[in-house]
């Protein structure tokens, strides 16, 4: 037999009441016991010794007031105690409700007014008028215990006695019962069952009994803790709130409470159990520590608690930032468990945990440390792929890069492939294989000539590069060192792909690349010797070209590794006074111009990001040779030369990197160098229409007059006091008299051939600028008119056969001919003319030229899309004809038609494919094509119901996810700078975005009043579903993201779009497609990222979002809200919540 009290002495008598059968008269109360319960409970007044005779207070007393904890040596009675044996139910009643009233604990007076306590129904009770309460609260349930009412009849009387309108938790009805309770050192069973009752039937909420249990800290009573873990019991692992979002965040908070009650519980029984080893009794130590990991492993073994976790984590951390910054408001009145003191309790269990001998507990204990640990990382883990070998992604913008980019920084790069990476979930050692095999393969395909130099470059020069700085990105588990060495390993068994690369490069490729990547520190001395020794083993076996032509050629990549250095050198060697020693700068420039030595150099340079720095220095040293004051033959000869190699090579860089190489940063009121000026006006280039008649063609006819004399009248170009960048600049004009007066007959063709040998004869400069102006000039002229014009292209091509030519002729003409050959490649194919150009034995433009002819370009487009989803990876030539398709057909009509060709799939493999092969073909102009696709072509799919059936699973997941992946890659990177390429292209106006994207709901004054509402406003915060929070209300709002820039305001009128379909009657394949697209969002984004293209969805899609069963789960509901926020996390722990 229990008991209850403890041992009191009532009446002089002992009695034991644990599990005596109550009278059978106590499971109905008396008419005078609920008289007596009326007044209690409608705060009737009197002076407390009337109110004990009028209550007939018997003999008994000896009893502790209501309100004190008895400690458990003491004993205590429950519910305020016992006075006597269970008598007469009107007895007892009026006995010890008379007694209550007596105790020090009721001192403040009951209102006269029957309704005075009774507040407003929709206002908070005043502080005395709380006390009221509290007092009636405890006052009734002493009186339902004395009563021994069962717990419906205590419910029942409960809610028909006491004022409607204040809610049980306002009045703390779970702290009241608990605190009664627990008084003695064992429960009180009846009170506990009013709680349980209360519990089940939902009259006091889940977060109000965690707040009361987390308060109880006497762990020393076994019974009283049991009796808590059995309450925990019943609800832990299905907490549940569906009221306003401050209650769901209470939920959160009082659940981190919880957590650390029960770690310090935990702590509490398992020192017990280590004293009970070592006073040898350990067997109720064991079983209360059982029980305690039994409810620890049972909260946090449900991702919504550990989701609510997470929401309370962070808004403890926010609590925190803001009372630093002394904003805390009146949250910081609440007492919540710190993060840290949670971190602290499981630090000293695993400690004492750690002396136990028990293996089960042990396991048990650390997997809930496990579980806790997770928690403010439950985002961050995503399982990688692991059935996949190949990954088209990578290959393709690798191969993209090393074709298109070489001079692009390497940052850029490095974030584009870490999204690839992220987006798709690949294994580190698979994603540095992918880059290794895209880098091979792309050296066994470039084209000869300067396209394989680009390549070796980017494989031995840039890619290790990359890798030092993708090592930075990847925190994984293993080292970064072991994962390169694990994707060498792999490599090696490629051996056919090796073998090929070395017969390209006449050399062991492998080998150079191991040595680079020791270099870089990316891989260790052993490793590198192993797996040297494992390819020269394979090696032995490879067919080997002997051939003796093949033996004398220097291999690439050796040549490249060498020119590195190099560049470095010649930039020392620039930054000297030209003045000084001409001659022996002119040496240099001499060496760098025989055999394939520039190019050579040109790669490194661009490879290593030194490329402009070198343009640069060549820009000052032709702007330096620009003017000759009083010089002799020699310095005059030597200083045109210096201007024409300068010159040449410039041009060269321009047509080989492009011409934003050249470009300075425009500073105002900074003179613009010659070259820079000659190349931005007179340069043909492609997708640029130059007029011929601009004024920079036509400088003061006095220089153009004698310039034309000096041509026709002399036997070759004088040098001296020779100003050479008027020469070039009045070239233009002097080209035109001379046309004419050879149309008109005042010229024979041997007068012409004379002036274009002395045009070309010392310096090629003077020819490239003028058939840089004969090429505009051509573009203007009938059919009929340009056959003389093209005849002069044609002599200015030639090379000149003549001893008196200045040093180095031959090594400026094969420069000069490139150069020309670029130029008038366009104008050639216009008009069908065949121009023989110097050659050099490699195909100076290999990717010219490469749509068929007379085909539409559309069938082009859907046949080259065809074959290489068949072949399932990109190629550079296709790359090419891509690149050229998007600039003859538009950005619209290119990505419009290769979404069709997508949505033609209907096996899911192929789907997943042709996304993979999509995202890095749209790779060549990715921030238009995002625009489009989200702004264009998804609207249109998602609002035209004959278009939903195209929309079906394969092909609508897959478009989901390119588009997941477009919108993610843009908006990562649309704040950087845009590439070379990109900036070709012709830029939409952002006017045109604001026209075509208005933000419908949201005008200028409402919008600037939501950016400028404080972030703790009531009125926007009290409750996300309030209707007067707007229905496109997001956090990039309250971030004050710029929605003048189009992506942003794209993005955004993208996901009111999702709302409005969330929120429509209509379900169909659109509301499928919406499910995929959000279900991608998650599962590309990583935690913490503020900044990601969710944050543009509005505050209410959450909560429709969670009716769709696919999406309804606390780890989506943490991803696709700004946690960051306040509002944010109010809105996840409510959607959470009342899953």
């Amino acid at each position: 037999m229990l008991n209850w009290g403890g041992g009191w002495n009532g009446g002089g008598t002992s009695l034991s009441w644990g599990l005596c059968k109550p009278p059978p008269h106590t499971h109905k109360p008396s008419h005078t016991a609920l008289r007596s319960w009326r007044r209690l409970c409608k705060g009737h007044s009197a002076s407390a010794s009337a109110s004990a005779s009028a209550l007939g207070v018997g003999a008994g007393g000896g009893r502790p007031p209501a309100h004190r904890k008895q400690t458990a040596a003491g004993g205590g009675a429950p519910a305020a105690g016992s006075g006597a044996g269970p008598r007469s139910a009107q007895q007892t009643g009026r006995t010890e409700a008379g007694r209550a009233l007596e105790g020090e604990a009721w001192t403040p007076s009951l209102p006269a007014n029957p309704g005075a306590h009774r507040p407003p129904s929709n206002t908070s009770l005043p502080q005395g008028s709380e006390i009221m309460k509290v007092v009636n609260l405890k006052q009734a349930i002493l009186q339902a215990w004395k009563e021994r009412w069962s717990d419906y009849q205590w419910a029942i009387n409960m809610k028909k006695f006491f004022p409607k309108g204040a809610t049980w938790d306002i009045l703390n009805l779970a702290e009241a019962l608990l605190e009664q309770a627990m008084i003695g050192p064992s429960p009180n069973p009846l009170i506990l069952s009013y709680l349980k009752y209360a519990i089940s039937s939902q009259m006091v909420s889940y977060s109000s009994v965690l707040t009361a249990i987390s308060k109880f800290d006497d762990f020393s009573r076994d019974l009283c803790v049991q009796a808590l873990l059995d309450i925990m019991d019943m609800f832990c692992d299905r907490l549940s709130c569906h009221g306003k979002a401050e209650e769901c965040i209470g939920l959160c908070r009082s659940l981190l409470s919880a957590l650390h009650w029960l770690l310090r519980c935990t702590a509490a029984s398992a020192e017990r159990l280590r004293e009970g080893l070592e006073a040898g009794t350990p067997a109720a130590g064991e079983k209360q520590l059982a029980m305690c990991l039994q409810r620890l492993e049972k909260t946090l073994s449900s991702t919504k608690n550990r989701a609510l976790l997470h929401i309370a984590k962070l808004e403890e951390a926010s609590l925190h930032t803001s009372q630093g910054l002394g904003q805390g408001g009146t949250r910081a009145n609440q007492p919540t468990a710190s993060w840290t003191a949670i971190e602290h309790s499981l630090l000293k269990l695993g400690e004492i945990l750690a002396s136990l001998s028990n293996p089960q507990l042990r396991s048990q204990a650390e997997q809930c440390g496990t579980l806790i640990r997770s928690i403010p990382t439950m985002l961050a883990v995503h399982s990688e792929q692991l059935h996949k070998t190949g990954y088209p992604t990578v290959h393709a913008v690798v191969l993209l890069e090393g074709t298109m980019n070489l001079t692009g920084e390497t940052q850029p790069l490095v974030e584009q492939l870490m999204m690839v990476k992220r987006m798709q979930h690949i294994p580190t050692p698979l994603f540095v294989l992918e880059i290794w095999k895209a880098c091979f393969v792309g050296l066994i395909e470039s084209p000869e000539g300067t396209e394989e130099l680009k390549w070796t470059a980017f494989t031995f020069l840039k890619i290790p590069q990359v890798l030092v700085k993708l090592k930075k990105y990847c925190h994984g588990d293993k080292d970064f060192t072991e994962d390169v060495n694990c994707a060498f390993e792999f490599l090696l068994k490629l051996t056919p792909l090796l073998d090929k690369a070395d017969q390209r490069c006449n050399c062991d490729c492998t080998k150079f690349l191991l040595q680079e990547c020791s270099k870089q520190g990316l891989l260790s001395e052993a490793s590198v010797t192993n797996l040297m020794a494992k390819r020269a083993a394979d090696r032995e076996h490879a067919p080997q070209l002997k051939s003796g032509e093949n033996a004398n050629i220097q291999p690439n990549p050796g040549l490249i590794l060498r020119a590195e250095p190099t560049v470095t050198n010649i930039l020392k060697t620039m930054d000297a006074d030209h003045s000084k020693s001409p001659e022996g700068l002119l040496g240099v420039l001499g060496h760098m111009l025989s055999g394939k030595s520039l190019d050579l150099l040109l790669a490194a340079a661009a490879a290593t990001g030194k490329l402009k720095s070198f343009a640069r220095k060549f820009i000052n040293l032709n702007e330096f040779t620009t003017h000759g004051n009083e010089e002799l033959a020699k310095a005059a000869s030597v200083r045109a030369l210096l201007f024409d190699i300068s010159f040449l090579m410039l041009c060269h860089v321009a047509q080989t990197y492009g011409s934003e190489v050249i470009l300075s940063e425009s500073s105002s009121g900074a003179q613009v160098p010659f070259f820079e000026t000659w190349m931005q006006t007179c340069m043909p280039e492609e997708g640029k229409i130059l007029n011929p008649d601009h004024p920079c063609f036509w400088p003061d006819s006095t220089k153009v007059e004698s310039l034309v004399a000096l041509l026709n009248n002399s036997s070759e170009m004088k040098l001296v006091q020779m100003k050479w960048h008027e020469a070039c600049l009045s070239i233009s004009a002097a080209i035109l008299e001379i046309l004419n007066a050879w149309e008109n007959g005042v010229l024979a063709f041997e007068s012409i051939q004379k002036i274009t040998d002395n045009i070309k004869g010392k310096v090629c400069s003077l020819a490239v600028c003028a058939v840089a102006w004969l090429v505009a000039h051509v573009r203007m002229l009938g059919l009929d008119e340009r056959e003389k014009s093209l005849q002069m292209i044609r002599q200015l091509a030639g090379p000149l056969y003549s001893e008196n030519t200045l040093q180095f002729y031959n090594e400026r003409v094969v420069i000069m001919s490139s150069i020309l050959e670029h130029m008038c490649a366009d104008v050639l194919q216009q008009t069908a003319t065949q121009i023989k150009f110097p050659s050099t034995g490699v195909d100076t433009m290999p990717y010219w030229n490469l749509l068929p002819p007379k085909r539409p370009i559309k069938e082009v487009l859907t046949d080259i899309f065809g074959k290489v989803l068949e072949k399932g990876w990109v190629d550079s030539r296709s790359i090419h004809i891509f690149d050229t398709l998007l600039h003859m057909g538009g950005v619209y009509w290119f990505c419009n038609n290769l979404i069709k060709e997508l949505l033609k799939e209907t096996r899911k493999e192929h789907t997943l494919r042709a996304v993979e092969l999509l995202y890095s073909i749209f790779c060549l102009d990715m921030q238009q094509v995002t625009l489009v696709l989200l702004g264009h072509i998804l609207p249109g799919l998602l609002t035209d119901s004959s278009k939903w059936h195209s929309l079906m699973d394969p092909p609508g997941t897959a478009l989901a996810k390119l588009a997941v992946w477009c919108a993610l890659s843009s908006y990562s990177s649309h704040k950087g700078q845009a590439s070379s390429r990109q900036k070709k292209r012709h830029r939409e106006d952002i006017e045109d975005y604001i026209s075509l994207f208005p933000l419908d709901d949201m005008q200028p004054s409402k919008l600037m009043r939501l950016l400028s509402s404080n972030e703790e406003d009531a009125n926007v915060l009290s409750s996300p579903t309030d209707r007067s929070m707007s229905s496109s209300l997001s956090a990039s709002q309250l971030h004050t993201v710029n929605m003048r820039d189009p992506l942003n305001r794209v993005l955004a009128n993208l996901f009111l779009l999702i709302s409005s379909i969330l929120g429509s009657r209509t379900a169909g394949p659109h509301t499928q497609f919406v499910q995929w697209f959000m279900e991608e969002c998650v599962d590309c984004l990583e935690q913490g990222s503020r900044g990601s293209i969710l944050q543009f969805m509005p505050f209410t899609t959450v909560s429709e979002l969670v009716k769709v069963s696919a999406m309804s789960s606390p780890k989506v509901v943490l991803a696709i809200t700004d946690l960051s926020l306040s509002l944010g996390r109010q809105v996840a722990a409510k959607a959470i919540a009342a899953l």
